[in-house]
């Protein structure tokens, strides 16, 4: 082991600190091509941030991620990692310090999952208990039983070994990871199962990633920046997914997004984001009076019986409003919690045919009322230009 080697393995810890990256000018022309593969590439990454590259195929969004561990030679330009140019660096040094991951895996089939997992820190020299302990720590990590870490690739289903794939890329701990398009090749469902998984695994390692795809609703659910590139690999718009939602930069990201923009900026938001009607609550027993009162004052036009316990119970109408005092009713009520997305209550509230729910909190007591009026306004006041700061991705399955 060099001395190299030596210093960077004291240097890891368990809690490495996500690194700063910052592409300048960065080209690349191949040999013989009439265009370049990459053209004046420049963007920053903040440290513990997810920077996604999408744009059309062709378009160089690979060939940049690529640059970055030096898998691919620039042109010219150059990259900082912390500050540092890898240009002065060794490749596989610097390989070694990137965790990488990739659409099609890569797992070694004729190895365990735990050695696998163990591929990288065995380059680097670990001890096999440090090893070890890292292992079992990752299998934790990524959901999967300790029992599998003895399995080989061949026993495991795509989705797990696509997790495997993660913890591979992150055994060392790097300060930074690049993904090309990791979830590309998972069913739907699966595929959103993961990127949920991932997107939680971020709130707590907060590593730097460079997130390659080439779907825009992938980039707007992972990203906490997104780079958009056009053919040429050059740059079109760099924006948090709000800013490209609401104001593209020209036409080209414009017609990339899609014409449904205003709609995907419901899936950056949740229930608790906006503002909710007051909830016309009543309880049995209360005076008539007072509920028919509540109920007219509301837009909605009927009170909310709800129970001791402040949860909801049924919607009551002017044939309910009647008598002396409110009594009991039987009914349907179409609800959504604080913490689902703005897209996924909207898609209730349709399912149910009405137009408006109730919203509740983690105890199932009523918080207010969501009605689709409630949500045209919001897409109103988005697409007047008026950008509200949408919570990171990692935040928005917390």
């Amino acid at each position: 082991m060099t001395s190299d080697d030596t210093a960077h393995n004291e240097g890891t810890s368990a809690n490495r600190q996500a690194a700063t990256l910052e592409l300048r000018g960065i080209t690349k022309r191949y040999p013989g091509a009439d265009e370049a593969a990459i053209d004046n590439l420049s963007l920053e990454v903040a440290a513990g941030e997810i920077c996604v590259l999408v744009g059309p195929s062709g378009c160089g969004k690979t060939t940049a991620m690529r640059l970055v561990n030096r898998m691919i030679e620039p042109t010219s330009g150059d990259i900082l990692v912390n500050g540092v140019s890898i240009i002065d660096r060794k490749p596989s040094e610097l390989r070694r310090e990137i965790g990488y991951a990739i659409q099609q895996i890569g797992l070694f089939p004729h190895q365990t999952i735990a050695e696998n997992i163990a591929t990288v820190p065995k380059l680097l020299g670990w001890e096999k208990k440090r090893i070890v302990a890292r292992v079992d720590e990752l299998m934790d990590l990524i959901g999967l039983e300790a029992a599998m870490a003895r399995r080989y690739p061949g026993q495991l289903s795509g989705g797990q070994r696509q997790r495997v794939g993660v913890a591979r890329a992150l055994a060392a701990d790097p300060p930074l990871m690049l993904m090309d398009e990791p979830f590309g090749a998972i069913d739907p469902i699966n595929r959103e199962r993961l990127q949920n998984e991932f997107l939680r695994l971020q709130g707590e390692i907060r590593k730097t990633i460079v997130f390659v795809t080439h779907d825009i609703d992938e980039a707007i659910k992972m990203g906490d920046r997104i780079a958009v590139l056009r053919k040429g690999g050059i740059l079109a718009q760099y924006a948090t997914p709000a800013e490209l939602l609401m104001a593209p930069a020209d036409a080209f990201v414009e017609d990339f997004v899609g014409a449904d923009r205003a709609l995907k900026r419901l899936a950056l938001q949740r229930v608790r984001d906006i503002e909710l009607w007051d909830a016309p609550t009543v309880r049995v027993g209360d005076p008539m009076a007072e509920a028919r009162e509540r109920a007219m004052a509301s837009p909605i036009r009927h009170a909310l019986l709800v129970d001791d316990d402040g949860r909801p119970v049924s919607w009551l109408g002017d044939t309910d409003l009647t008598g002396d005092r409110v009594v009991h009713h039987d009914g349907r009520v179409t609800m959504v919690e604080l913490d689902d997305i703005l897209r996924d209550a909207l898609a209730d509230l349709l399912q149910g045919q009405v137009m408006f729910g109730v919203v509740t909190d983690h105890g199932g007591r009523v918080a207010g009322v969501l009605s689709v009026e409630v949500i045209s306004e919001f897409l109103t006041h988005q697409t007047a230009g008026h950008i509200d700061e949408a919570p990171a991705p990692a935040e928005r399955l917390a």
